[in-house]
């Protein structure tokens, strides 16, 4: 029997004025896109219709998520809007489930125009907890800021939307799926894939499986731990570290995704991956490892519970990468952190007379750099590290690029650590996030540190902290110039640079869930002597902190006592 073309319906609404998308797209509570009527509606249409009419017809769209409360529902709805507004066909991951990474891999794979990936990143889940939705582009990576923009000025006037509200698929099952609309010549096709495979397949391509199936499965065996904290993960490293890399299958855990990812935050660090720490530092395991629910942040730890910065962590990826076949075959072109991240990889591309470019926070300024040739490797210090395989950054590849590592080098992850700091130094870093702070307090606190910042007498001011004492050599208000296209991001973030290159960093985020602002506070200290290379971070960094304090008068100012969160 012949079925009737589905209709495409065509609903007036209302715009919203704070659909602006942020560093990782647009994010707000659950209950926001959830219960807002056409709230999520009206974010799906902007963003289509900040893609040129004649780019969106008949073209390929990639769309996945890390698994969370509310995105199979809000799947529903893309594929509904997407074949509404012309595109000719989408591919989904299996269960609707792609890690970031994977997104970006595909995306580059199969040339498609862009993709939609529904997730929060680090946030809480659940109905309680953060939804968010991010755009990637043609490249792989996150969108630009034109393209940001693009999508705000359609947001705040948008009256109608359109989508097939009768057009329903099916995400367990593997294949392609028809279907006839009205007013269309040819049909709207979804394609459900496999979530692993093509991110398999281009892994296979960059790392020596063999080598690290070696250390995994030889007879010195390394023992690992790896936690999926309940995100998108689980079936990543079921498949490549535990069936094609030999890892026993007890090796992963939390490996099931949750929609609440288990009633904790999928946040990589030591603060919320407290079950890897603990098991970690037993003993009984010599490589650990943790993932953020989309997959692109990790955390590393070694044998009884040994940290590994994320900024010392990128700086060792690149001291090491002749380890690595994909590098060895294509070169090393040069480096990039954000600006906020430890001066650790600096030292490095000195020592390899690599160029090595400053970024703000967000990954799409690592695009440009890495489109254009001028970037093979870059990382920032939210646990975020990657290549220019992809336009992402990538937890399993950092893992991997670790593992590979220590085959090559037959060492454990502290000797590989400890080797890098006696050889280039080390950096003592770290963040105090204060979290969920009153906006308007946030920008004035903000707003009166760089004004006492821009005082002609602060460059030569003096601090003194027990028998330390620390004299300002700059300060600013962090700017940079795309060194491709010539665009300027400005107000990046206030940094202190003393004269034994210790830093101060302030910067508000724009990585939260919508509710209030975050103020991040950074501190570094660079230490070349050995023999000092074993202090407590909190202890090295204590007088810069207590700077820090002092001049921003944040606990004053907030009502806090202390951060949220210390990293």
């Amino acid at each position: 029997m012949e079925t009737s073309p589905i209709p495409v319906v065509t609903v007036q609404t209302a715009p919203f004025e704070d659909q602006r998308p942020g560093t990782n797209g647009l994010r707000r509570k659950t209950a926001v896109f959830e219960g807002k009527k056409n709230y999520l509606q009206n974010y799906i249409q902007s963003l289509l219709s900040s893609i040129d009419l004649r780019d969106r017809q008949g073209c390929t769209m990639v769309v996945g998520s890390d698994g969370r409360y509310f995105s199979r529902a809000a799947t529903e709805v893309i594929v509904q809007m997407a074949a509404a507004n012309g595109i000719g066909r989408l591919v989904i991951g299996h269960n609707g489930l792609l890690s970031t990474p994977a997104v970006s891999c595909i995306i580059r794979k199969i040339k498609a125009i862009g993709g939609i990936i529904l997730t929060a990143s680090h946030n809480p889940g659940g109905p309680s907890g953060d939804f968010g939705i991010k755009f990637n582009v043609a490249n792989g990576g996150p969108s630009t800021d034109t393209v940001m923009e693009r999508i705000c000025q359609v947001s705040r006037t948008l009256e109608e939307y359109a989508i097939c509200p009768d057009l329903h698929i099916d995400l367990s099952r593997l294949g392609r799926q028809e279907f006839d609309l009205e007013n269309k010549f040819k049909p709207f096709r979804v394609e459900i894939v496999d979530s692993v495979e093509v991110y398999l397949q281009l892994l296979r391509n960059i790392f020596d499986f063999s080598a690290i199936k070696s250390l995994l499965t030889g007879p010195d065996q390394l023992k690992i731990h790896i936690d999926a904290m309940n995100g998108v993960m689980g079936p990543y490293i079921r498949r490549i570290l535990c069936e094609e890399l030999g890892a026993p299958a007890n090796s992963a855990v939390n490996c099931v995704p949750l929609e609440d990812f288990g009633g904790r935050p999928p946040e990589p660090n030591l603060i919320y991956a407290t079950s890897l720490v603990e098991a970690m530092k037993g003993g009984d395991f010599g490589f650990g490892a943790a993932f953020d629910a989309d997959g692109d942040r990790y955390m590393i730890l070694g044998e009884n519970g040994f940290f590994v910065n994320p900024s010392d962590s990128v700086a060792i990826m690149a001291a090491n990468l002749s380890s690595i076949p994909y590098f060895r075959q294509l070169g090393v072109k040069g480096f990039a952190r954000s600006m906020a991240t430890s001066t650790a990889l600096d030292r490095v591309a000195k020592a390899m007379k690599l160029a090595l470019y400053e970024t703000p926070t967000g990954w799409r300024y690592f695009g440009n750099l890495m489109d254009t040739g001028r970037c093979s490797l870059c990382g920032e210090e939210s646990f975020g590290t990657g290549s220019d395989h992809i336009r992402e950054k990538d937890g399993l590849w950092s893992v991997l690029m670790w593992l590979s590592i220590m085959a090559a080098r037959k060492q454990s992850v502290e000797q590989i650590v400890k080797e890098h700091w006696a050889k280039f130094g080390r950096n003592y870093f770290c963040r105090f996030d204060y979290e969920g702070l009153e906006p308007r307090a946030a920008f004035y606190l903000m707003r009166d540190l760089e004004s006492v910042m821009s005082d002609k007498a602060f460059t030569s001011q003096k601090f003194a902290v027990g028998d330390h004492v620390y004299s300002v050599e700059r300060a600013d208000n962090f700017e940079y110039i795309d060194p491709v296209d010539g665009n300027v991001a400005r107000n990046q973030g206030l940094r202190i640079v003393f004269t034994d290159a210790s830093r101060l960093v302030f910067r508000m985020s724009g990585s939260g869930g919508g509710t209030g602002a975050t103020v991040r506070v950074y501190a570094e200290s660079f230490e070349r002597d050995p023999e000092r290379h074993n202090r407590e971070t909190q202890v090295v960094l204590g007088p810069l902190i207590a700077i820090a304090l002092k001049i921003s008068n944040v606990h004053e100012r907030t009502g806090r006592r202390g951060p949220n969160v210390i990293t």
